[in-house]
This record gives C-alpha cells, sequence and structure tokens, in this order.
C-alpha cells in the first residue's frame, strides 16, 4: 500500500495550529473563499465538465455530479452562512466547584482531525472545508474519481484563500483519488479522530466494515411517507410531489408512499402530480387496481418485494397499502434507513404515535422529507445526515463536529 502518513501527519500538525486561530479570522477565510469561488465559476464548471463527460447522464450520480452556476452560488451562500453562525469551541456546557474546592468547566472542543469520504458531491468539499474549519479540525478529504477534476480545482480556489489568512494547507487537505487512500484513510489509527462516509449504502458498509478509527455512519436514505385515513388529499399530493421531485437524487428524496387502504380511491389524485414529472411508480396489488386507467399505462408497473427497502435516486416511487397506522410502523421499521420518515394526517392521536415511535434522524407531520438538509434546519450547512445515535443524529452541523472536556483549576489540591 502506498504511504500517505504525510498527509496524515501534517493534517495533524494543521489540527494543533487552528487551537489558536480566532473565530474573526475563520469567518473571514470563509467569507473570501466565497468569493472567490464565484470568482472562478468559469473555470470550476470547465473542470467539473470534465468529471460529467466521464458519467452517463443516466447515472443517478449525474446530478450530484454537476456544478451549475446557480448550485456554485448556493455554495457561496452556505460558506456565508456558516461564516456568520457562532462559533461553538469554547462554549461552557456546564461548570461546577468541588467540596474540595477545585473548580470544573465542561467546555466544547475539536474533535481533531476529520476525515470525510464521499462519492460524486464535488459541494461536499466546500461544505466540509467550511464546517470543520469553523469547528477547529484539520479535514482530510476523500473524494471520488468520478469527481476528481471538480474536487481537484476547488481545493486549487481554496488554496490561496487558507495562506492569505495565515492557515496551512493541510488544515484541508484533498487526498489522491484512488481507493489506496481510502483504505488508508480507514487505518490511520493514531492520526484521524474519526471518519465520515457521505454517498451509497456501498459505500457506507465499506467504510463500516473496514475501518479501524472510529465512524460516523451517514446513512443512504430510504424514506417513507404515510398517507394516514384522515389525511388532507391537497396537503398529500404537494407534500408527495415535492419529496419525490423536488430533486431525486438526494437523500431525503421519498422512496416509498405507503397508503392506507381506505384511501384507494384517492391514490389517483393523491399522485397526479408526479405524472407530469414522469415519475413512474411501482405499485402492489391494490394501488395498481386504483392506479389502472388513471396513470400513465408507461409510468406504471406491478411491485416486487425488492422494491420496498430501495433507495432509488431516481423518478421511481414504490407504493404500499397498509390497513392501519401499526402495519404502516411495521413497514419502516422494516424496510427504513432511520433517515427521515412522513405522515399524513390530520389525527392528532396517530400524528402523536407516529413521532414517538418512529426510529429515524427526522419524523415529519404533515411537511415534507425534503427539508432533511443542514441549512434548512438552521445549521448553515451539513457535513452529512447521521443515521446512527452515538455522538450525532441527524444533519451535522457546528456542534456535531465537536466533542468536549474538562477543565479543571485548582489551588494545589492532591488526592
Amino acid at each position: 500500500m502506498a504511504d500517505y502518513s504525510e498527509f496524515f501527519i501534517a493534517a495533524q500538525r494543521a489540527s494543533r495550529a487552528l487551537a489558536t486561530v480566532a473565530p474573526a479570522t475563520i469567518d473571514a477565510l470563509l467569507r473570501d473563499l466565497a468569493d472567490a469561488l464565484l470568482a472562478h465559476t468559469d473555470f470550476l464548471l470547465s473542470e467539473n465538465e470534465k468529471d460529467l463527460a466521464r458519467m452517463p447522464a443516466t447515472d443517478p450520480r449525474h446530478d450530484r455530479l454537476r456544478l451549475t452556476p446557480e448550485r456554485l452560488a448556493a455554495i457561496a451562500d452556505d460558506l456565508r452562512s456558516v461564516a456568520a453562525l457562532p462559533s461553538p469551541l469554547g462554549i461552557v456546557l456546564s461548570e461546577k466547584g468541588l467540596p474540595n474546592g477545585l473548580q470544573l468547566k465542561k467546555v466544547r472542543v475539536p474533535l481533531g482531525v476529520v476525515g470525510i469520504i464521499y462519492e460524486a458531491r464535488p459541494n461536499v468539499t466546500i461544505d466540509s472545508l467550511a464546517l470543520c474549519l469553523k469547528t477547529g479540525n484539520a479535514c482530510l478529504l476523500k473524494g471520488g474519481s468520478d469527481a476528481a477534476a471538480s474536487n481537484v480545482a476547488l481545493i486549487e480556489v481554496a488554496g490561496p484563500v487558507l495562506l492569505r489568512h495565515g492557515l496551512p494547507l493541510a488544515a484541508a487537505t484533498l487526498l489522491p483519488p484512488e481507493r489506496a487512500a481510502t483504505e488508508a484513510l480507514l487505518l490511520a489509527v493514531g492520526y484521524v479522530d474519526v471518519v465520515i462516509p457521505r454517498g451509497s449504502q456501498g459505500l457506507i458498509n465499506y467504510v463500516r466494515e473496514n475501518a479501524r478509527v472510529p465512524v460516523i455512519e451517514t446513512g443512504a436514505g430510504v424514506v417513507h411517507t404515510y398517507f394516514d385515513e384522515t389525511g388532507d388529499l391537497a396537503t398529500g399530493a404537494a407534500i408527495v410531489a415535492n419529496a419525490k421531485t423536488r430533486r431525486v437524487s438526494v437523500c431525503n428524496s421519498l422512496d416509498c408512499l405507503l397508503l392506507n387502504q381506505s384511501r384507494l380511491p384517492d391514490l389517483p389524485a393523491l399522485v397526479a402530480p408526479l405524472a407530469a414529472a414522469q415519475v413512474q411508480l411501482f405499485a402492489d396489488a391494490p394501488a395498481h387496481a386504483a392506479l389502472a386507467g388513471h396513470y400513465p399505462a408507461d409510468l406504471l408497473a406491478a411491485a416486487t418485494e425488492a422494491h420496498f427497502g430501495t433507495e432509488f435516486l431516481d423518478y421511481k416511487l414504490a407504493i404500499k397499502t397498509v390497513p392501519d397506522l401499526d402495519a404502516a410502523l411495521d413497514h419502516i421499521a422494516r424496510h427504513g434507513s432511520r433517515h427521515s420518515e412522513a405522515i399524513i394526517s390530520e389525527d392528532v392521536a396517530h400524528i402523536d404515535t407516529f413521532l414517538q415511535v418512529v426510529d429515524a434522524a427526522a419524523v415529519y407531520a404533515n411537511a415534507s422529507t425534503a427539508f432533511t438538509d443542514g441549512g434548512q434546519f438552521g445549521l448553515g450547512a451539513e457535513i452529512g445526515i447521521s443515521t446512527q445515535k452515538l455522538h450525532a443524529r441527524g444533519p451535522m452541523g457546528l456542534e456535531e463536529l465537536t466533542s468536549y472536556k474538562w477543565l479543571v483549576r485548582g489551588t494545589g489540591q492532591v488526592r
């Protein structure tokens, strides 16, 4: 295996250097980086085109890979949003004095060196850099080969900005795109404090199964919306359309509509907006019968068991008919990925039960799952959506990229 230790050692040194950088310096850096990205739009888009040319447009990852002027502007806005947020570092979580006179403070501190492994998502390069620097963490960025040209270009733009503000380039290191760098990162015990994978379930499984350093899983999103017997039809149609079609390649997009069987007559109207977006439906037998003749035949197919529990990342949606709320909860427990789940209902008791029972990072009542996003949650940006329960859960913003330590002040006490 190639030796990547020089990257890891440099990142460790950079993390120590970041410990003394003033928050105002980081905020100014992020604002300058936002300006630099916009100033280099043509360069970044031309490099992104090189990556896009190697990927078929039919690949579900193609949309995530693509940069546009609008998306670069949104990335720049996220940088400014992160800069405007208060730093979580140094916040006192608790403090107390002991009978022996020791004074204890529990304060937020950086994690240290954070590795991020991701696929065809060049926006993650800048999101990760911004959030890590704001929280005093050095980051080791391991993007996929599909986005190699885009990622290199983004770091080329970021590098001079870091140097102008007195930060070492190793504070945001882009590792080589080859697989060997991933393997080395996962084994970098003593150098890397945590690794966060962002991407397909296959990538996440690989990281979890092969890492010797701590891992925070940002899982795939197998997302359900349950339309209850009391659900408002107009509300439901708008939520389902938004959750499915706003952007199909993201992890919070809808994969399975669970329909209370009493609402089968309303199903054609509920999914009617999806036809305009050419969404292919995989419906179970009752739903298929209800849709036959009311939804384009070329977009309607019979569901198989394999369709349930699938993250489509495409204009595809499974439909499952259930007899009641309990059956919907059972289906989500069996097929969900603990990412985002929603209920559309006017029954307060059903809503409360759904919110309490469903085991997911974000659980919604009468709202689209498209809101599971760091920016939408007021976090500025996100490093990913954690689907696990240890340390962080849901959109991971600034606080989730910190740990804490105890500061103990004494006057000569011994034990």
